[in-house]
């Protein structure tokens, strides 16, 4: 009788050390599979990506600098600026393309502005949204002559251009400069106006 409960007892744990050993070898099939299947997969193209996990503000001005950054694309090879992000908060130099953009955004906005007379940042950041700058990349500084300023983050991937808004008058003044690699738009030291500007 032992005998038959020892041999019982060998056959239960033999069963369950294949059950074990199935499992593991379908994790493992399972894992291969999974792995395999991504290898030869068709990697997504990168633009596809970002944009699907865009809001619709953010959406409506991705299409908007890839619509302006098309257009600005260098015709002849220019050689690239050093990408090595620099110590400092200073501004970084502009490339042909980012220079090219920087003119397009800056008619844009001024355009935008013609006759408002601002006198809010709240007036501001609506009016630029309206024109597709969402307000997450907006950003307020302090005042200047009593008018509102922002900054517009104007980077996409490995661009530095961001744009700065001062209102004055009936219209604003837009400043377009580098920002480094890993530095806030708004840490960036942008020299002061010497005098206020006339509208």
């Amino acid at each position: 009788m032992a005998i038959n409960n020892m041999h019982g007892a060998d056959m239960r744990s033999m069963s369950t050390a294949k059950s074990l050993l199935a499992s593991a070898l379908g994790g493992v099939v399972i894992l291969s599979g999974i792995g395999a299947q991504s290898a030869v997969a068709a990697p997504t193209p990168k633009p596809r990506v970002v944009a699907a996990s865009l809001d619709g503000a953010e959406m409506r001005f991705f299409d908007l600098a890839q619509l302006i950054g098309q257009s600005c694309a260098p015709r002849v090879p220019h050689k690239a600026l050093d990408s090595v992000a620099s110590a400092s908060v200073d501004p970084v130099p502009l490339n042909a393309s980012e220079s090219c953009a920087a003119q397009r955004h800056q008619l844009r906005i001024t355009n935008a502005f013609k006759g408002t007379g601002l006198t809010t940042y709240a007036e501001m950041q609506a009016k630029l949204a309206g024109r597709h700058y969402p307000g997450a990349r907006t950003h307020r500084m302090p005042d200047r002559f009593g008018k509102p300023v922002a900054r517009v983050d104007l980077r996409l991937g490995a661009e530095r251009l961001a744009v700065e808004i001062s209102g004055f008058g009936q219209s604003v003044m837009v400043r377009a400069f580098g920002v480094p690699d890993g530095v806030h738009v708004t840490a960036v030291r942008l020299k002061p106006e010497l005098d206020r500007p006339m509208s």
